[in-house]
C-alpha cells in the first residue's frame, strides 16, 4: 500500500523481548496507533512490557499490512493478539459498532446480550480461553472492551445479517429494517490441466464496506500448541480470517464467497467464527474441513467454500447452507465464486436469490469468471491470479469499467448499487484487498496479498463524502483506502526487508 512506510522492525523468532517498549519506542507508530493516540484514547499504554505471555510474539508493518506472529496456548495467543493489536482493535471495534447499529436500528447492548447469552455458551473452551486472552491483552494496553464486546466483534459477520433478521421475524418486530445477508467477494481455485504447472492456484478478493474493509489488513501467523500452524489474513480482534483466506501447515488452502440473500439461523448452533477457525487449525483434508464446519452449524455467514489440498492436488467447492450442504470436488478443473449458490435446494429453500438475472452482481461476475477460466486454461498461475483480482471487464454491459459487475468491485462508482445486498447507489463498498497462493507457496506457508483495491486504484473519503452526503453518517470513521503493492508474506517471517 502506498502508505508512509514504517521502519522495518527485526525481531528474532522465539526471543524474549520487551514488547511494550518496542511497540511504543523503537517502532514508528502505525496509522492506527497515530490516529488512536490523536483521539486521546490512551490505548497505547504499556503496563506489562515483560509479561511472559508475550514471549516470542511480534508485529511489523509492510505494504499496508500489519503482520502479527502469535504462538503458544490459547490464553497466550489471545493475550498477544489483544496486546499487540490493541489500537487497531479499538479502532475496528468502533467501525463495527457504527455499521451494526446503523444498519439494524439496534443499540450495541443488543449485540452484547446475544454474544453473552447465545454465542458464548456454545464456544469450545479452547476458543473461550483465547477470547478471554484478547480481553486481558486489551486491558493491559488500557482498552476497556470486555468479553461481551470481543465476542460480539468476532460475530460481526453473523449477528447483524443472519441473527437479527431471524430474531425480527421470530418476534414479529414492527418497523424492522429490511435486512439481507451480504454477498461480497470474488474467488477461484483451479488445478490440473487448468494451471500452468498442474498444481493448485487459489485467489480471493474481499468485497466489503470500505469502512471496515480499510481496516481488514492483518496478516496472522499463528502457531498453536495444538493443531496446525496457520497463515491467514484477518480483522483486528477476530480469531478467524472472516473474509476468508488462509493456509495451514497440513497443506490445506481455504477461501470462500458468501451466499447472496441467504436466510436461516439456529440459535443453538456454534458460532461460524469459531467453526471456521477450528477448521483451519485442525483440518488435514477437505473431508476434515467439511466435517468441522457442518458440526454444530448455526447458519451464520453462509458461504461457498473453495478448498484445496496441496498434498493431493484436489480442490473442492463446499456449499454450506443451514438445512442443506453439498460438496463438488475434482483433481482437474476449477471452481469460481462470486456470491451465487449452486445447489438448487440451497437456492430454492434457503435464499431469495434469482440465479437467472444476468444483471445482478453475482451473476455478472460469474459470467466473467467463466470467460477468464476458458481464456487462460493451462496458463493460470499466481501472476495471472493477481491480474484476475483486479479485473474491470463488465461481462453484462460488455465493456471495460469498474462497477458492481466487475471482479474488482467499485460500487461507489455505480448509480445502480447492489439491490440484492441492500447497497444503495454509490455505496462505499467493493473489493478492499486481495490474496493469491499456489501449492508451492502453500508448502512454504506463504501467500501474496495486496491491501486496497486489487486493481491499484485509490478511494478518497473526503472527496467521496462531498459528492455523496447521504453517507455522512460514516464520516467520523470512513478513511482513504490507498492501494499498496502486491507483497509476499510467509509464516515465521521476521525481517520485513526480505
Amino acid at each position: 500500500m502506498k502508505r508512509f512506510r514504517n521502519r522495518w522492525i527485526v525481531l528474532p523468532f522465539l526471543a524474549t523481548v520487551a514488547i511494550g517498549a518496542l511497540l511504543l519506542g523503537s517502532r514508528e507508530p502505525s496509522r492506527a496507533d497515530a490516529e488512536t493516540q490523536a483521539r486521546g484514547t490512551g490505548a497505547a499504554s504499556a503496563s506489562h512490557p515483560q509479561d511472559a505471555r508475550l514471549r516470542g510474539a511480534y508485529r511489523f508493518d509492510r505494504a499496508g499490512w500489519i503482520y502479527v506472529h502469535l504462538q503458544g496456548t490459547p490464553e497466550e495467543i489471545g493475550y498477544q493478539h489483544g496486546y499487540l493489536l490493541a489500537p487497531e482493535i479499538k479502532d475496528a471495534f468502533e467501525a463495527v459498532k457504527l455499521l451494526d447499529t446503523h444498519n439494524t436500528h439496534r443499540g450495541w447492548d443488543f449485540f452484547r446480550q446475544a454474544a453473552r447469552q447465545m454465542l458464548w455458551p456454545k464456544i469450545d473452551p479452547e476458543y473461550q480461553h483465547e477470547l478471554q486472552g484478547i480481553v486481558e491483552g486489551l486491558k493491559a494496553r488500557g482498552v476497556s472492551m470486555d468479553l461481551d464486546d470481543v465476542v460480539a466483534l468476532n460475530a460481526f459477520e453473523e449477528l447483524p445479517d443472519y441473527y437479527v433478521p431471524w430474531y425480527d421475524s421470530q418476534h414479529k418486530v414492527a418497523n424492522a429494517p429490511h435486512l439481507v445477508s451480504p454477498g461480497n467477494c470474488s474467488a477461484f481455485v483451479a488445478t490440473g490441466s487448468w494451471t500452468r504447472d498442474g498444481k493448485i492456484v487459489m485467489a480471493h478478493n474481499a468485497w466489503t464496506s470500505y469502512l471496515d474493509g480499510e481496516r481488514w489488513r492483518i496478516i496472522f501467523d499463528i502457531v498453536p500448541t495444538r493443531g496446525y500452524r496457520i497463515l491467514m489474513d484477518g480483522f483486528p480482534g477476530v480469531i478467524t480470517s472472516d473474509d476468508d483466506f488462509g493456509v495451514n501447515s497440513a497443506g490445506l488452502m481455504v477461501s470462500e464467497t458468501t451466499i447472496t440473500q441467504f436466510r436461516g439461523w439456529n440459535p443453538e448452533g456454534k458460532p461460524e467464527f469459531e467453526r471456521s477457525r477450528k477448521a483451519l487449525q485442525y483440518a488435514n483434508s477437505i473431508d476434515d474441513y467439511v466435517r468441522i464446519m457442518v458440526a454444530g452449524n448455526n447458519g451464520g455467514y453462509a458461504n461457498d467454500w473453495l478448498l484445496g489440498d496441496r498434498k493431493t492436488g484436489e480442490i473442492a467447492q463446499f456449499e454450506l447452507g443451514l438445512k442443506n450442504h453439498r460438496v463438488w470436488r475434482t483433481k482437474d478443473g476449477y471452481f469460481v465464486g462470486s456470491n451465487f449458490a449452486s445447489d438448487p435446494k440451497v437456492i430454492s429453500e434457503e435464499t431469495t436469490f434469482d440465479p437467472n438475472n444476468p444483471a445482478s452482481s453475482p451473476n455478472a461476475r460469474r459470467t466473467r469468471w467463466e470467460e477468464l477460466m476458458k481464456e487462460y486454461k493451462g496458463r493460470i498461475d499466481v501472476a495471472l491470479a493477481e491480474k484476475f483480482m483486479g479485473d474491470h471487464y463488465d461481462a453484462y454491459l460488455k465493456k471495460e469499467m469498474a462497477d458492481e459487475h466487475t471482479l474488482c468491485g467499485h460500487v461507489d462508482a455505480t448509480p445502480r448499487g447492489v439491490p440484492e445486498w441492500e447497497w444503495p447507489p454509490y455505496y462505499p463498498g467493493g473489493a478492499a484487498q486481495g490474496k493469491a497462493t499456489d501449492s508451492d507457496m502453500t508448502q512454504a506457508m506463504s501467500f501474496a496479498a495486496r491491501m486496497g483495491h486489487p486493481c491499484g486504484e485509490n478511494f478518497h473519503a473526503k472527496a467521496f463524502l462531498a459528492a455523496h452526503p447521504e453517507f455522512k453518517w460514516q464520516a467520523p470513521l470512513l478513511r482513504d483506502m490507498i492501494a499498496g503493492p502486491w507483497a509476499t508474506f510467509r509464516a515465521g517471517e521476521t525481517n520485513p526487508g526480505k
